[in-house]
């Protein structure tokens, strides 16, 4: 990409100054692993799994980096097998010094473009009912691409062997109205 490319694509996304968006690869794992941990709330997976995320599902996921080329946000997504034009986002977190930038809807929405050349037409995402912020993220995300939003109990509180966890409720957005 040459750097009026990435110029017009940060214009694009409303990228704030020194920030990019990438593919995450191995090495950023640790990090990522760290961002999700300080999030507070999101439920942390073990640093391998993140390990595995960014070498496994790299095309389906996407990271922000700061000048330094240090991750500062992330999405991890999935294609769903049952559904392969569903993008299934599975973590959003942006680290604290980054937050309140509309990151998190840049990322979304770049992570989108992306994925679209993979056949994707809609995304999936589960939420907790308190989860505001990604309530919020989910539901302008819809509002931005003109896509309708529907959503339902996809995993009553019962069914986690942990014990008192919310329910989580499936966000199925879709189909996304202005992707090329």
């Amino acid at each position: 990409m040459t750097a009026a490319q990435a110029d017009l694509a940060r214009r694009e996304l409303d990228l704030p100054e020194g920030l990019s968006l990438d593919t995450p690869r191995v090495e950023d794992g640790a990090a990522i692993w760290r961002i999700a941990r300080d999030s507070k709330a999101l439920d942390l997976n073990s640093s391998y799994s993140y390990l595995l995320w960014c070498r496994d599902f790299a095309a389906t996921s996407v990271v922000a980096r700061d000048a330094a080329g240090e991750p500062v946000g992330f999405i991890t997504g999935y294609i769903r097998p049952e559904r392969p034009e569903t993008l299934v986002v599975w973590q959003v977190a942006v680290d604290h010094a980054w937050r309140g930038r509309g990151l998190a809807a840049t990322l979304l929405d770049g992570l989108t473009q992306r994925v679209v050349g993979m056949g994707v037409s809609g995304i999936e995402t589960t939420i907790t009912p308190d989860n505001t912020a990604s309530n919020r993220l989910f539901t302008s995300f819809a509002e931005r691409h003109g896509a309708p939003v529907e959503r339902e109990v996809l995993f009553h509180g019962g069914l986690f062997p942990d014990g008192g966890h919310e329910p989580e409720v499936l966000y199925r957005i879709g189909p996304l109205a202005d992707l090329p």
